[in-house]
């Protein structure tokens, strides 16, 4: 590590709920951050969109509130590097202008135009055998048929907003759209060019497109950007965005990595086979492996990581911490409903101290969390959330524990693929992401998957962390074997043995709920 510390990083996170801005010390210690939320625009048929000037906007003021602050020298600032939500698309114009809302990965309505593309005379789980033994020798995965990723996306501006996409230049993934506006130059990583199934990725010290993936997926490479590494530095920023933020204009990009790639180097565990939990809007048990290997019908692949040697075994369920804001907002406390914002309580301190009066299993009352179909280890599109075993006696309290035991019960029901994708069980787990700052969600991590759960320090600002490392490591001030020894746990928390049997009763329950229902889903909610 260089014995220089007074440099510092601008670590810019943005995620569907806004953009977090943070000031990060080169070994990824939080100085201070800025929140400005982004509109979520949710549209029929699955649709799911931002505007990438919202984010743009974003962006700039919480860097610019952040550097007014005067915490440190403005000088002393010497990268930029972002992490965003991942599976996005820009479509930009031949002036670098954007032609439409960005459609993120929430976003089914091109699920109608993925059979053309992944099926064929024979098939397994929908997908034609030849295209797919392909795509996984290549890449690792396949695109999925819920038309959440890029390929459905293009595919749904294609057929639906053909002159959106005959005016394309470059479609772009949310970070590779934010580095473009921080340079004006542009380009994609290793990692966040991924879920366009289009990339070689067997030799990670040279992923590129592959012609056969591209004819495949029916994408235009002349429309896709060169690709770089995570760690490489992109460029300067621009006069006008330096000038703009009050940084000196030899102040440089780093490429970054999707959220994903970023909380697992903010989480700490980095090593191979260590894993970590993510609770944010969406959630996740990842961690990184040395190997290329690929779980289809659980939807878990390992793909390039922001470690340049390394590959991260990925997934991710839908809806997380989504349930608490779905909770707040349309059950419990409509926004019209609240009085003036500021004398609003924060509710979900207020869900932490209502969860710690409930007694383990809410009195059987169970939730599932997937108001947004799910991805693993089920993709289905089709599911739907549920409070299940209401009775007369059931309560406010009741449910509210439900939904914290809900999301839980998803990740145990991935984390057992998860092991088994890595050959061995994992005794514990880091936990990073907004949920884990609750303490009781932590406990009830532990007690439903049987394992120590670490939290991490300052858990919310894993991904501010993961972009300060990668830029650290871009401009030569560390290595990403550093990380450990610069990773603070505020807590361990061990399962108890106590609540075992109600959980694992539970838990069978959970899953039956899935079984006994899928067909039901299927028909309320299939989209024409």
């Amino acid at each position: 590590m260089s014995s220089s510390d007074d440099r510092y990083i601008l670590s810019i996170d943005l995620g569907t709920s806004g953009s977090k801005t943070a000031l990060t010390t080169q070994t990824g210690e939080i100085v201070d951050f800025e929140f400005e939320a982004v509109p979520l625009h949710l549209l029929p048929k699955g649709g799911a969109e931002q505007d990438p000037e919202d984010w743009w906007r974003a962006v700039i003021n919480t860097s610019k509130k952040l550097i007014g602050k005067n915490l440190v020298p403005a000088e002393k600032i010497v990268g930029v590097c972002a992490s965003t939500q991942w599976a996005g698309t820009v479509p930009l114009d031949a002036d670098g202008n954007h032609l439409m809302n960005a459609v993120i990965w929430m976003d089914a309505r091109g699920a109608q135009y993925m059979d053309d593309v992944v099926g064929g005379p024979l098939k397994i789980e929908g997908y034609g055998i030849g295209k797919l033994l392909k795509w996984i020798r290549l890449t690792g995965g396949a695109p999925g048929v819920s038309g959440k990723d890029p390929v459905g996306h293009i595919h749904l501006i294609k057929n639906e907003f053909n002159d959106v996409y005959r005016k394309t230049k470059m479609f772009l993934e949310p970070k590779d759209y934010i580095n473009y506006r921080l340079t004006g130059k542009i380009a994609a990583s290793y990692d966040s060019i991924t879920t366009h199934w289009v990339t070689d990725n067997r030799d990670l010290s040279k992923v590129d497109y592959n012609k056969g993936l591209l004819k495949i997926t029916g994408l235009d490479r002349d429309k896709l950007p060169d690709l770089k590494r995570t760690i490489d530095i992109l460029g300067p920023l621009k006069k006008e965005v330096a000038a703009e933020l009050g940084l000196q204009e030899d102040v440089q990009v780093v490429m970054g990595t999707p959220d994903l790639m970023a909380a697992a180097l903010g989480s700490g565990a980095v090593g191979d086979g260590e894993g970590h939990i993510y609770i944010g809007t969406s959630s996740w048990v990842a961690a990184h492996v040395p190997f290329k290997k690929t779980d289809l019908f659980h939807g878990m692949a390992s793909l390039p990581s922001a470690m340049p040697d390394r590959y991260l075994l990925v997934n991710e369920q839908e809806i997380a911490g989504g349930a608490l804001t779905f909770l707040r907002d349309n059950i419990l406390y409509h926004k019209d409903e609240l009085l003036k914002e500021e004398a609003a309580p924060d509710l979900y301190k207020v869900f932490d101290r209502i969860v710690e009066k409930v007694s383990p299993g809410s009195n059987k009352v169970l939730f599932t969390p997937w108001l947004n179909g799910e991805r693993t280890p089920v993709e289905d599109n089709t599911i739907r959330s549920g409070i299940h075993n209401l009775s007369l006696t059931s309560t406010r309290e009741d449910i509210v524990r439900a939904v914290f035991e809900g999301v839980a019960f998803n990740q145990r029901w991935v984390l057992k693929y998860v092991e088994k994708f890595i050959g061995r069980k994992m005794p514990s787990l880091n936990i990073v992401g907004g949920g884990a700052s609750s303490d009781v969600w932590c406990q009830i991590h532990a007690d439903i998957l049987d394992r120590d759960i670490k939290q991490v320090s300052d858990p919310i600002q894993a991904n501010a962390r993961g972009t300060a490392y990668i830029a650290s490591v871009g401009l030569g001030m560390m290595s990403f074997e550093d990380i450990p020894a610069v990773t603070r746990i505020k807590k361990v928390y061990q399962p108890n043995p106590d609540n075992r049997k109600i959980y694992d009763e539970l838990f069978e329950a959970y899953l039956d709920i899935y079984t006994n229902n899928k067909k039901m889903y299927a028909r309320l909610n299939q989209t024409d």
